[in-house]
């Protein structure tokens, strides 16, 4: 019941509320990022949803829009601001996410959607986390780590996906606090990490190297 009704209900109602008491909020944040980020104000990326199903996925941008001298654009490390980073170590940069919620194609609580381009790179175990809407909250908070290894966040979430239930929202949700801080005291935003198809990549060629 809860898995098939209320949490959608819980969803519908939390963004709506959150949504209207943070509008002061998202015209500051919207100030700031044209400030130091330029515009647009947002940035959209293609993501994949429940069942593998792709949507566009909003966020407050994070990075400037620099390039080189031959118009490429500059590393991601390179582009971001301390605005940007201080907008990704406290998640505000999450908060376009919930009229995703609003709408369906997320929920508070779920597997991070992960851009579309990935969806080769998954193992077919792992596929499984596309079972549930992803999440503005990520089951893997619960692994106590800021980064966790993506098969670490791959595991928390397949079982996220075949065990949806309130106590396992509530434990997610009250799990994110503790990683909110340690993220903003280890400056978590200014950190990187190795994509997904970049790793899995390595990890191949690595395995090949072994076999050779």
């Amino acid at each position: 019941m809860y898995r098939h009704f209320f949490k959608r209900l819980f969803d519908i109602v939390g963004s709506i509320i959150l949504i209207w008491i943070l509008v002061p909020v998202y015209l500051i944040i919207s100030v700031v990022v044209m400030i130091y980020m330029g515009r647009p104000v947002l940035f959209s990326q293609m993501r994949i949803g429940k069942n593998e199903k792709p949507f566009r996925l909003y966020k407050f941008r994070s990075m400037t829009n620099e390039t080189d001298e031959n118009g490429k654009l500059l590393g991601d490390q390179q582009r971001l601001t301390k605005a940007g980073i201080a907008l990704r170590s406290s998640s505000l940069d999450e908060l376009p996410e919930l009229f995703a919620i609003l709408k369906g194609e997320m929920s508070f609580v779920g597997p991070r959607p992960l851009p579309t381009y990935y969806g080769p790179y998954f193992l077919e175990e792992e596929r499984k986390r596309h079972k549930v809407r992803g999440g503005l909250i990520p089951p893997d908070v619960l692994c106590g780590e800021t980064t966790p290894a993506w098969e670490t966040q791959f595991e928390y979430d397949v079982y996220y996906a075949e065990n949806v239930s309130l106590w396992l929202d509530i434990k997610v949700i009250f799990a994110t606090f503790k990683i909110l801080f340690m993220r903003m005291k280890s400056n978590y935003g200014a950190e990187g990490r190795q994509h997904l198809d970049e790793y899995r990549s390595y990890m191949d060629a690595k395995r090949e190297e072994i076999n050779e």
